[in-house]
């Protein structure tokens, strides 16, 4: 009896629980116990639902969006899924181990003191507390990745051989360009607001990129809030898989002169200029074998970690409300 009793209580604090959440923030999903709020949903899902104003109908942004919210919910309920087993197995990441990693990514960046930090951190919205339990929170999941999944992972040497046949198609035919390019910043915490504005700014400078006798350089030079703005824009020449994806994909369409629509990533709205294409030769197989070496693997481990959290998700209860 008091076992019922006691179940039906929980159960009763459970339920409260959810419709006080219900009435602050609605509920998106409930994962056995625990409670993921729409608003950390949009949250995931905004940078890419920023991007959803250059959609002109309304029932493909409304798909869109759709689609977004459904994968950044997915990807929230595969973390909750993840943490219980952090906890169950006590994977923890010691204090020490956060704050070696911090080092780490302060020498990548050459941060030399705190304050500096701070700034760059700000810009990417965290402070050092939200920074450091962002990377607790990642480096436990990397445990938990190495233990149930990394095992598993294997690349044969015909699996080189295969990505190398494939790699020597794609460079063969490919091209390296020279990209200088505008940026208007867009804060991480930006409302869809700023967002546009942000964007109509862009927008208003790739125009004026284009008018005949405008040196991009010099527009880059006076108006580029990036910090390649003092160099004209300039980016040097680089290949495919070096910039992020929506950047990468806008500069290799370009023809030599010729100037882009914004463009949107993390770093805000940015205007493109290819000044140069040029034909790049294919590496030998054991000068880019380590490079396809890892590459395999991030993809293998991507793929086994999916199978892996949908097994998770088998066993669990998981109640989407959306």
């Amino acid at each position: 009896m008091k076992k019922l009793i006691g179940t039906m209580v929980a159960a009763l604090l459970l339920s409260g629980a959810v419709a006080r959440a219900e009435m602050v923030d609605r509920v998106a999903a409930v994962v056995n116990r625990d409670v993921i709020a729409l608003s950390e949903v949009e949250k995931r899902a905004a940078p890419e639902l920023s991007r959803l104003g250059g959609l002109r109908d309304p029932q493909k942004r409304a798909e869109e969006r759709t689609r977004l919210i459904k994968s950044a919910l997915d990807a929230l309920i595969g973390e909750k899924l993840m943490e219980e087993q952090i906890r169950e197995l006590g994977l923890a990441v010691t204090d020490s181990e956060v704050d070696a990693a911090v080092a780490d990514v302060k020498r990548q960046n050459n941060v030399t003191d705190d304050a500096q930090f701070e700034q760059l951190l700000s810009g990417e919205g965290f402070t050092i507390a939200t920074y450091k339990q962002f990377l607790r929170n990642q480096m436990s999941r990397m445990k938990l990745v190495q233990l149930k999944v990394t095992p598993k992972v294997k690349v044969s040497e015909e699996d080189l051989k295969a990505a190398y046949t494939q790699y020597s198609k794609m460079e063969s035919g490919d091209a390296e360009v020279h990209a200088r390019h505008i940026l208007v910043q867009v804060d991480a915490k930006a409302t869809p607001e700023q967002v546009e504005a942000a964007r109509k700014k862009a927008l208003a400078l790739a125009e004026e990129a284009r008018k005949p006798g405008v040196d991009f350089a010099e527009l880059a030079k006076k108006k580029s809030e990036g910090p390649s703005a003092a160099d004209g824009g300039d980016l040097g020449f680089f290949r495919r898989g070096v910039m992020v994806p929506a950047f990468e994909k806008v500069a290799f369409s370009l023809g030599e002169g010729e100037v882009s629509e914004p463009v949107r990533t993390q770093f805000g709205w940015h205007v493109l200029k290819v000044e140069e294409r040029r034909a790049v030769d294919v590496a030998p197989f054991e000068q880019v074998k380590n490079e396809l070496e890892q590459r395999l693997k991030m993809q293998k481990t991507e793929k086994y970690v999916e199978q892996y959290v949908q097994e998770l998700r088998q066993k669990a209860s998981v109640d989407v409300k959306i």
